[in-house]
């Protein structure tokens, strides 16, 4: 399946778009790799087996020119692009009401616009190829909502969206739209986030609640995904917890909050 076939990820210099990264290497995809880390980026690369056909591209995925270049210079280089995971994000841990607009905005340029770039910039490339897969990171939070994580559940039930949408669209053209719901992956989004200017009490009692259920490696949640995408399913519940909150969204829509609480020890 990834033999041969160019596959772009964003956000690659580390958690689950590094191990996309190693994991689908083995497997003869050539890797188009981008992040707003150089450094880390680089990293990445060195950790890939000898031979990997692979390029790196700084690029910031909220820079709407940036990640259209990105795509541009995909093409140029490969010939093609056949698999793109819009995975960079971040995300900041407040309540509403501690919440600066400007913290939103953030979160929401890299997540969301961020998302809708990857997208629209190459969409156009897979379906003039006719054959591509756009995968979407969302979230286990882009099916239901958390307390103190407001904006970043706003972004992954629209990447959400976004990606279901793709469903309704592209059949007959050769283009697959997929979504990903990872659960609690042990990734280094919490030190990669916006630190919130303002915290209160309900922040630090949630904290320490989260921080014990991020139990899965990002090395397993990429081969999940890849597992997921070889089986052709257009969603992917990864990691741990994710069923958990597919089951809860579906079974008690109104109430599932009761259930968070314990489950987060708040």
């Amino acid at each position: 399946m990834f033999k041969g076939k160019v596959v772009a990820i964003t956000g690659a210099g580390s958690g689950i778009g590094r191990a996309l990264a190693t994991e689908l290497a083995p497997l003869g995809a050539r890797l188009a790799l981008s992040d707003i880390n150089p450094a880390a980026l680089a990293e990445t690369k060195q950790l890939l087996p000898a031979g990997t056909d692979a390029k790196t591209y700084a690029l910031d995925v909220s820079a709407r020119d940036a990640v259209f270049r990105f795509a541009a210079d995909v093409q140029r280089d490969f010939g093609a692009a056949h698999f793109i995971f819009n995975n960079a994000g971040t995300g900041v841990f407040a309540t509403v009401e501690n919440t600066e607009i400007d913290e939103i905005e953030k979160v929401l340029s890299i997540n969301l616009w961020g998302t809708i770039y990857g997208t629209k910039a190459f969409l156009p490339i897979m379906l003039a190829q006719k054959e591509g897969c756009i995968i979407n990171i969302s979230s286990g939070f882009g099916l239901i909502a958390a307390p103190c994580q407001a904006t970043y559940c706003m972004s992954k039930f629209a990447v959400r969206a976004l990606a279901e949408t793709l469903w309704h669209e592209l059949p007959g053209t050769g283009v697959r739209s997929v979504v990903v719901h990872p659960g609690g992956i042990n990734t280094n989004i919490a030190k990669n986030s916006l630190k919130a200017r303002r915290t209160g009490e309900l922040e630090q009692r949630l904290m320490k609640g989260v921080g014990g259920k991020l139990t899965t490696t990002p090395q397993e949640c990429a081969r999940q995904i890849i597992r997921g995408l070889q089986s052709g399913k257009n969603r992917l519940l990864v990691g741990s917890g994710a069923r958990t909150t597919m089951i809860l969204a579906r079974l008690l829509p109104n109430s599932y909050g009761k259930v968070l609480r314990h489950i987060l020890g708040f």
